[in-house]
């Protein structure tokens, strides 16, 4: 059977990364052995302290979805492949399954004095995943992947994107250094507004 577009196999295997990815964000989430359960309070103070790690969770899974959305739509643009389009695929794969380190860190040390690398780390793997954007946009339109030059000016602002999007997280992740808490709520007021960018694309 013949495949409904070049990139068929491509797009499944990156939707197959990131149903892992969303999978993997969960397993953290779970009471410590060493916490005290024998009553109900103690349950119900172990879960209160799980607070930090869902609120991380939530937003990752977040990141990842709207990042699954927009590389839904970015193939809607494309109708060819090439070399250097599946590796930058790839690389943005690679953050993609990445984030669920920085997730952790983020869940266990938001609320102490140690949240710095935590943040840091987060936000640098935000720039990295913008570095790809800026991959996967500039080898379709250097390829001449597009399907017609509507779909290249959406795939230009997809590229441009990708360089305010690093700009902005390689800033917040330098400043994380000395300001974690502030960082780690402007990353969230960020990632809001790529949530409504993407709904009003779509």
């Amino acid at each position: 059977m013949a495949e409904a577009h070049h990139n068929a196999r491509l797009e499944a295997f990156c939707d197959a990364v990131f149903a892992i990815a969303l999978t993997l964000l969960i397993i953290d989430i779970r009471i410590p052995s060493s916490a005290p359960t024998e009553t109900t309070r103690e349950l119900w103070l172990a879960l209160g302290h799980l607070g930090p790690r869902i609120a991380a969770f939530i937003l990752s899974f977040a990141i990842i979805f709207i990042t699954w959305v927009n590389h839904h739509r970015f193939f809607r643009l494309v109708n060819r492949s090439s070399g250097p389009f599946v590796y930058a695929n790839g690389f943005l794969l690679l953050t993609v399954v990445f984030l669920p380190f920085p997730t952790s860190l983020v869940g266990e040390y938001l609320l102490t004095e140690h949240i710095a690398p935590a943040i840091v780390i987060y936000n640098s793997v935000a720039a990295l995943q913008a570095i790809s954007w800026i991959l996967v946009a500039g080898s379709a339109l250097r390829g001449g992947l597009v399907r017609d030059e509507r779909c290249a000016g959406l795939v230009r602002d997809a590229f441009r994107n990708g360089w305010f999007a690093l700009t902005v997280y390689s800033l917040l992740a330098l400043v994380a250094v000395w300001f974690p808490v502030t960082i780690a709520i402007l990353t969230t007021m960020l990632w809001a507004y790529w949530l409504t960018f993407s709904v009003r694309a779509e």
